[in-house]
């Protein structure tokens, strides 16, 4: 564990050690883009950022919104009395107002359930009151795992993968590189290596 001076133990060595997911080729390209953005005319030789796991598109549809609906936000003076009702602990069922859209606007949850269904083309029926939302695909991969596994469990995560996945590895969770073919034997055999 670390220590303070006064020989305290605050965070485990998991927590502090240098295995960071930032410690990695994603977060270098990150740095060198916050050091040098492109800029169409007060910047044409920047770094353009290609890695992004955000979609950051939409911003300023966001932000136009957020000055049109201020008491929406938490990060407005109108907003910030809601601030209390998120930092604490939160339901474990989510955030009650997101719950109650469920209750009032099912259109939302049915519009995702029939969304799905025509990426499916069509061959699949999702059930608007069984989807469960998620702020991406890293803290969805980890609500499956932390909901499915067992101890001794392996989940096989193909690369290339979202760089930030590397972290997990000082968890005890094992990346494997290589040519990944989903196929058959291939599966049943990186299936297994990793469960070595």
């Amino acid at each position: 564990m670390a220590l303070t001076s006064l020989n305290q133990q605050l965070l485990s060595k998991i927590a502090t050690n240098d295995e960071h997911g930032e410690n990695s080729p994603y977060f270098d390209g990150w740095k060198a883009y916050d050091n040098d953005p492109f800029h169409l005319s007060k910047n044409p030789n920047g770094v353009i950022q290609m890695g992004l796991a955000e979609n950051q598109l939409c911003f300023d549809l966001i932000k136009e919104w957020i000055e049109k609906n201020p008491a929406a936000s938490i990060c407005t003076t109108e907003g910030s009395m809601a601030f209390k009702d998120i930092a604490n602990f939160q339901d474990y069922h989510g955030l009650p107002e997101f719950r109650i859209v469920r209750l009032l606007d099912p259109y939302v949850f049915c519009a995702v359930a029939k969304f799905m269904g025509r990426v499916r083309g069509g061959r699949v029926k999702f059930d608007p009151n069984r989807i469960v939302m998620n702020g991406g695909a890293t803290g969805a991969n980890e609500t499956i795992m932390f909901c499915l596994a067992d101890p001794g469990d392996a989940f096989l995560v193909p690369s290339p993968y979202y760089p930030a996945y590397e972290w997990v590895s000082v968890m005890g969770v094992l990346t494997m590189e290589g040519a990944w073919n989903m196929g058959g034997l291939d599966l049943f055999r990186n299936f297994i290596r990793a469960l070595l």
